[in-house]
């Protein structure tokens, strides 16, 4: 039974690569992400490079592809080795790039991620002050679903001086444009 999942698991893989019809892209995609919630799979979704799989269609204009995407990541990052290296694959930025989805399942999937894959060490990164700044906004939506793990977010991952930050920086109309270079 166990090659046979190997076996099988790289067809999906091999079909998603070699498909050009979006809809059995995302047909794939959807049947790889829900296999990457069972850690029995782990092991040889890392042997067919699936992570990197995810990470890259993070960047396709498909928002279906992406919410797959990102979701075949929250559930593979619970995994310490998969954790680390999605960190060491520099997945954090096009994990964040995922919250201005206008997708909610993207987005929701976006800040899970963002916070299994906080660490001592990636904390700056996942708490950078737009990613605060952000988690106020969606602490004010009107999702519930949303609006609830935002605020766990910056309760359970963010110190209250970052959320003062965040708070005055979105107080400013210029937030997120660079100033003039001299």
């Amino acid at each position: 039974m166990e090659l046979g999942r190997l076996e099988y698991l790289q067809a999906l893989v091999t079909e998603f690569q070699v498909t050009d019809s979006p809809e059995a892209k995302e047909q794939v995609l959807a049947n790889l992400a829900n296999f990457a919630y069972n850690p029995q799979n782990y092991e040889y979704l890392r042997q067919l490079q699936v992570l990197d799989l995810f990470l890259d269609t993070l960047t396709e204009d498909n928002e279906t592809l992406v919410e797959f995407a990102i979701g075949g990541l929250c559930n593979l990052c619970l995994d310490k080795t998969n954790k680390d290296y999605i960190l060491e694959a520099n997945g954090i930025e096009p994990i964040i790039n995922c919250l201005s989805s206008s997708n909610e399942e993207t987005v929701m999937s976006a800040v899970t991620t963002l916070m299994y894959l906080t660490t001592t060490q990636s904390r700056q990164q996942t708490t950078a002050p737009p990613v605060v700044e952000c988690m106020l906004r969606f602490s004010l939506s009107a999702s519930r679903r949303l609006s609830n793990l935002a605020t766990v977010f910056l309760e359970d991952y963010c110190t209250p001086l970052q959320v003062e930050e965040a708070r005055n920086l979105s107080k400013h109309t210029a937030v997120g444009i660079p100033l003039p270079k001299d």
